[in-house]
């Protein structure tokens, strides 16, 4: 069957109420655009003017609610709490307009309501961190720090980034490391040794010990590198036990050789079996300008390799490494032992070995005699006296730059066999 035409005054109205429907569109989208631009601005009374176009917008009544608490100028908390209770009146069910209410409270002194509105957020969204972190750090200040404690804890569970933050927090509110560990830290290696992160960072090395032990006892592999930053600060504090036994639990846990020099000597790889660890306890090496360095067999010496370094000519440099940081004990005489060979040595300062206390210079300072030219295996001994307050010896290879600035160090030398070796002697009270 055919329809019938539709006529000119049907087709007419048809247009026209097109064209109305268009119209009123448009001029809806243009109200939505222009109250959307200003609710973006950073101006209180064109935010307002937005609202006036949309009132029933939450996240505007949120905004202005954020720029009034906020402006570092003018803060008005008070008229900040109206608009944020328009905005939860709006969208009951968002717990981040919920927070910003608490916030207003807590700026405002109102603590209990600001607590409900946090415990309001909570309720919404119950397995949000953001939520239990804001409401956790609130209870904190607030000095409710069980409360705290376990929402931040929450919040760590929920997002781990959250972990350092939070270590942080709760550390600055209660000094409690076992709370720390107990309620905060998951046990798993990861977050144990972010937390030792940040008490390396904040020279705290009582509780970075602690949680390394808990670390440790996880059993499982830890890379070496990881330990160093804590055994720094051990080496700064002039800690020399906890530095040697957290030293000796790194190389176990990285798998690394771990036993103790047959001759009891406190120098760490002494033979350079070992490449050199660059930290810790182990030998290190920053190479110097115009210094190459390499590994040789030594020969008819007892060791397993020597080292060489290569002068190329180019810098009168100052050496000081070869270096490793040795724990000692103090007021007691250790014996030095080790060899030096060199191979055209220029300049009239060559190679020695330098024994400090890097704490207590004036306490122990063992310069060896100066090697230069070309020598075979020299063997070089020398007595070393600790000072009532030394804990470490600083060992390393040492050169003064040439008194003449052009005198650039060409040559080669080699590092084999070097040992600390404590005497039975134990010094006097008159050496104190």
């Amino acid at each position: 069957m055919e329809l019938p035409l539709v006529g000119n005054n049907a087709r007419r109205w048809i247009l026209l109420g097109s064209v109305a429907i268009a119209a009123v569109l448009i001029w809806q989208a243009t109200q939505i655009a222009l109250a959307n631009h200003l609710i973006q601005s950073q101006s209180s009374e064109r935010i307002e003017r937005g609202i006036r176009l949309v009132p029933g917008n939450a996240d505007a009544w949120d905004r202005l609610g954020r720029y009034r608490q906020w402006d570092l100028m003018n803060p008005d908390p008070s008229s900040a709490i109206e608009d944020y209770k328009n905005a939860v009146q709006r969208e009951p069910t968002s717990p981040y307009y919920w927070m910003d209410l608490a916030s207003a409270y807590e700026d405002a002194g109102n603590f209990g309501d600001a607590r409900a509105a946090f415990r309001h957020a909570e309720g919404i969204y119950p397995a949000s961190a953001d939520v239990a972190w804001h409401y956790g750090n609130f209870l904190l200040r607030e000095g409710m720090t069980e409360e705290g404690i376990s929402e931040i804890g929450k919040a760590v569970r929920v997002d781990p980034s959250l972990l350092p933050q939070a270590v942080s927090r709760v550390w600055h509110a209660n000094h409690d490391v076992n709370l720390l560990v107990d309620r905060i830290l998951p046990p798993t290696l990861e977050s144990y040794l972010a937390a030792i992160d940040f008490f390396d960072y904040a020279q705290e090395p009582q509780p970075a010990l602690l949680i390394w032990r808990r670390a440790v006892m996880l059993g499982e592999p830890i890379p070496l590198k990881r330990s160093f930053p804590l055994i720094d600060e051990l080496i700064w504090s002039d800690r020399s036990e906890d530095a040697e036994q957290v030293w000796l639990e790194a190389l176990r846990a990285a798998g690394k050789p771990h036993e103790r020099a047959p001759d009891n000597s406190v120098v760490w790889d002494g033979e350079f079996a070992e490449p050199f660890s660059d930290g810790g306890l182990g030998w290190r090496w920053e190479p110097p300008i115009g210094v190459a360095i390499d590994f040789d067999a030594a020969r008819q010496l007892s060791g397993t390799r020597s080292v060489r370094l290569d002068f190329g000519g180019s810098t009168n440099l100052e050496l000081n490494e070869p270096l490793q940081y040795v724990p000692v004990q103090p007021s007691r005489i250790y014996r030095f032992h080790g060899y030096l060979r060199t191979e055209r040595i220029s300049t009239e300062s060559g190679l020695r070995f330098s024994i400090v206390d890097p704490h207590h210079l004036s306490d122990t300072n063992v310069l060896t005699d100066n090697l230069t030219g070309t020598n075979g295996w020299t063997e070089v001994n020398a007595e070393v006296q600790t000072g009532p307050k030394t804990h470490f010896l600083l060992v390393r290879a040492f050169r003064r730059p040439s008194r003449l600035f052009e005198n650039k160090l060409t040559g080669t030398a080699w590092i084999a066999d070097v040992s600390l070796i404590a005497s039975d002697t134990e010094l006097k009270d008159s050496k104190q």
